[in-house]
């Protein structure tokens, strides 16, 4: 009797164990609700619907851009992309960079193309230079901030994009010269290193997978992975976005990075890092800060830093890079801001 109840036991363990190890990150967005809304029921509730709505707002671009990552998967295409990218590597690097600037996707919706890109075999020098430009400006944002700040601002925001993706992708393809970052990917995120199998045995590309019954799976199983995966995630990150936006005012931002001058940069840059807010409701922020007397160039780090480091976008990087690549990724983004709101400083001085 004793050895059965030792042994059920040591079943419960395993079990909590399991369950803890696979779905850590869903308990500890219930723990955190569930704190929050007995420590503040209010804003347990207002928590909860900022999380719904902003999984709702990015909900487009999160699932076309899975529905691309299957695709590929599921027809074999990836075989075509990973090939795409080979050649000489600063072209990759210009033509991913450039390609990031001008992509639709969110720093979120982006994850599972990357994820895609890696596991297919796609040099991280190039990845990397679209993961970090990606972000920084899209074709409806360059719209928007030209009518909110002015043409030249958003001039100089795509150029930002542009620069810290080819900064980036050329500082990781020095870096991976020497041996490091090898492994890019998490174990368990995507389906090998560069020495996937789509680079190793192409099959023919089947445009129309739908007709085969195999693919078809295949591509439920990859769209529901991807999605599973994003949604544990993105929904501890706006969770965590929502108490960024309850209990750090934004006052305090305004008399963090007021003012001009190189410190101004700096430290727009730094704030920058947790941002709590999106690309686009960061813009009228900016644009009031500006009004106020903050430098262009500290506006245009702001944004940058913001938009690659923000918290959903940051999480999403830890879950899917090994330390190694979320650091570099971190540090990156941070050099290449700076280095974007002092350049357009100097500009608009000479």
């Amino acid at each position: 009797m004793t050895g059965a109840v030792i042994s059920l036991s040591n079943r419960g363990v395993v079990l909590a164990r399991h369950l803890w190890s696979g779905e850590r990150v869903w308990i500890a967005t219930a723990l955190i609700l569930a704190a929050i809304t007995i420590l503040d029921p209010p804003q347990g509730g207002q928590s909860l619907r900022f999380a719904l709505a902003a999984l709702a707002e990015t909900s487009p671009y999160l699932l076309l851009s899975i529905a691309l990552a299957a695709y590929a998967r599921a027809s074999g295409a990836d075989s075509l992309i990973a090939r795409a990218f080979t050649g000489s590597p600063l072209l990759m690097i210009a033509l991913a960079a450039v390609a990031g600037g001008l992509s639709p996707f969110c720093s979120c919706g982006v994850i599972p193309l990357i994820a895609a890109l890696l596991a297919m075999g796609v040099p991280l020098s190039a990845v990397m230079a679209f993961w970090l430009a990606s972000p920084v400006i899209d074709p409806s944002m360059f719209v928007l901030t030209a009518g909110l700040l002015d043409m030249e601002f958003a001039v100089a925001k795509t150029l930002a994009a542009i620069g810290i993706g080819l900064f980036g992708g050329w500082v990781t393809l020095m870096l991976g010269r020497g041996g490091a970052l090898a492994e890019p990917l998490r174990e368990g995120v995507g389906t090998g290193g560069c020495a996937a199998a789509s680079l190793r045995a192409p099959k023919p590309v089947a445009w129309r997978f739908w007709r085969a019954g195999e693919r078809r799976r295949l591509f439920a199983r990859e769209g529901l992975k991807t999605t599973m995966f994003l949604l544990k995630w993105l929904s501890l990150a706006f969770l965590l976005e929502s108490l960024m936006v309850a209990y750090v005012p934004a006052d305090w931002v305004v008399r963090a990075v007021g003012g001009d001058g190189i410190l101004s940069v700096l430290l727009a840059t730094l704030v920058g890092v947790p941002a709590y807010l999106n690309g686009y409701a960061a813009l009228p922020l900016v644009s009031g800060l500006i009004e106020q007397g903050m430098s262009e160039g500290a506006g245009l780090a702001f944004l940058v830093s913001g938009g690659v480091t923000s918290l959903p976008a940051a999480l999403a990087v830890w879950a899917l890079a090994r330390p190694p690549v979320f650091a570099l990724y971190i540090a990156l983004a941070l050099l290449g801001s700076l280095a974007s709101g002092l350049a357009f400083e100097l500009w608009l001085a000479a």
